[in-house]
C-alpha cells in the first residue's frame, strides 16, 4: 500500500470539493491560495509517484498543464480526456491518461471509445476510473460528474474484462468522497478480492487509523489517495505523517 497524492482543479484553482455537488450548489471544502505547480513540486520533492490531476469541468487546462510540466512523469491526468486530446497531455508530461465519461456514454460501456483511447495512448498508459455508487447492494459506475448511474456493475467479471485494456484503476467511493466520514469498507474489501492490477481507492479517509484499517481490509493490495483531510488542503491530518506512513509501508 502506498499513498498517492491528488490535485483537484475547479475554475482553474486547486480545490477540494464534495464531488456529488458539482451539478448543484457546490460544497467547497477548501480553495487553495497556491497554484497547481506548487503542489506538483511538493509531491515531486517527496518522491510521491502515481498521483493524479483531475480537471473538474472546463477552464482547468492551463492549471493542469502547469502541474504536469512541474512534475513530468509523476502525475496522471483525468477529467474530460478523450482520444482527441489525450496525446496533448502525454506530451505535456502526464504519465497516464485517466478516463471515465468518455468510455461510459449514455449509461453504458462504449467499447468503440474504449478501443479508440487504447489505440491512442496504449494499455500501459491508460487508467480507467471506476467511480461508483452503491445501489441495491451492488456497485455501479457513475458518470457526468457522478450524477448518472450507468448499467456497468463493478464486480469481479467486469473488472477482469477491463484489465486487458488498462494499466491501473482509480476508484472513487462517491458516497463518502470529500466527506471525511471514513472509508467505504465493503468496497475496499471487494476491490482487494477483485483486482489484479494496481488500483487506487479514493474516498473518506481522514486519519492514520483509517489508513491502518484500509491497509488491513485490502491486505496491502490497494493504494489510497487522501484529499480534504490533509492539512495541505485545509484538513487536520498532517501531510508529512501520511508521507512517512506510506514510505514506512513500502520499506
Amino acid at each position: 500500500m502506498k499513498f498517492r497524492p491528488c490535485i483537484d482543479l475547479h475554475d482553474g484553482k486547486v480545490k477540494q470539493i464534495v464531488g456529488e455537488t458539482l451539478n448543484t450548489e457546490i460544497i467547497e471544502n477548501f480553495v487553495s491560495k497556491q497554484d497547481s505547480a506548487f503542489y506538483a513540486e511538493l509531491f515531486k520533492k517527496d518522491a510521491l509517484t502515481g498521483g493524479h490531476v483531475i480537471m473538474l469541468g472546463g477552464g482547468n487546462e492551463a492549471a493542469a498543464v502547469r502541474a504536469l510540466e512541474q512534475y513530468p512523469g509523476g502525475l496522471q491526468i483525468g477529467g474530460g480526456i478523450t482520444a482527441d486530446n489525450a496525446a496533448f497531455y502525454l506530451e505535456k508530461g502526464a504519465s497516464h491518461i485517466i478516463v471515465t465519461s468518455y468510455i461510459f456514454k449514455d449509461g453504458q460501456l462504449n467499447e468503440e471509445h474504449l478501443s479508440k483511447i487504447v489505440s491512442e495512448v496504449g494499455v500501459d498508459r491508460l487508467v480507467i476510473d471506476l467511480s461508483c455508487k452503491e445501489k441495491d447492494g451492488k456497485w455501479f459506475v457513475v458518470t457526468n460528474q457522478w450524477k448518472q448511474f450507468s448499467d456497468f456493475e463493478v464486480n469481479s467479471d467486469n473488472i477482469r474484462f477491463l484489465e486487458q485494456y488498462c494499466n491501473e484503476f482509480l476508484v472513487h467511493a462517491v458516497d463518502v468522497e470529500g466527506k471525511q466520514r471514513g472509508i467505504q469498507q465493503s468496497l475496499v474489501s471487494a476491490l482487494a478480492d477483485w483486482v489484479g492490477i494496481p488500483t487506487t481507492y479514493a474516498g473518506g479517509a481522514r486519519s492514520i487509523e483509517d489508513m491502518d484499517q484500509f491497509d488491513e481490509l485490502s491486505n496491502g493490495k490497494l493504494d489510497i489517495t487522501i484529499g480534504s483531510a490533509l492539512d495541505i488542503f485545509g484538513g487536520h491530518l498532517p501531510y508529512q505523517e501520511v508521507v512517512a506512513y506510506s514510505k514506512n509501508k513500502q520499506a
